[in-house]
């Protein structure tokens, strides 16, 4: 069986540690050990570690360390992604204070994974950004990706 293709968000990463909120963080961590028995293809983009690099310390030293805990592809944003992410604006799916939620799903859309992972319930998990990124992916011909919670992918995997 094919393994699925997931990129991650900044959230998802910085929910590694997270005891405000203790649920997000148990899950994290459960998807954390998934991904390092290899259950899945990573990809993070450039635009997750220079997030994460503007991140406090000690906390972004714990989430790059993390990092290297796990396999994973680094993925670059480009021109695609750059004029996907504006489609995801002009249809109404993400309010233009988002642009970097938007950048993230084009990342993921154009480099072809099947799932983008993130706890950004406002912005990204919703559907609202589901239903406009499906709209747009179509139409671009670019294969409709689904936007979940680490819950959400657990619990389908159980």
């Amino acid at each position: 069986m094919k393994k699925l293709k997931i990129y991650l968000d900044t959230s998802v990463i910085s929910h590694l540690d997270a005891p405000d909120t203790p649920e997000k963080m148990t899950d994290t961590l459960k998807l954390w050990k998934d991904i390092d028995t290899a259950k899945y293809d990573v990809y993070i983009s450039d635009l997750t570690i220079a997030e994460l690099d503007r991140c406090p310390e000690p906390k972004r030293t714990e989430m790059l360390s993390a990092l290297l805990d796990i396999e994973y592809t680094e993925i670059a944003q480009d021109e695609r992604s750059k004029q996907l992410s504006r489609l995801y604006f002009e249809v109404g799916g993400l309010p233009p204070k988002s642009k970097a939620d938007a950048e993230h799903i084009a990342i993921a859309s154009v480099n072809d994974c099947d799932i983008i992972l993130s706890w950004n319930f406002k912005h990204i998990v919703n559907l609202r950004a589901m239903t406009a990124v499906e709209d747009v992916n179509i139409k671009k011909r670019y294969k409709n990706i689904r936007i979940l919670s680490p819950t959400m992918l657990l619990d389908e995997e159980e």
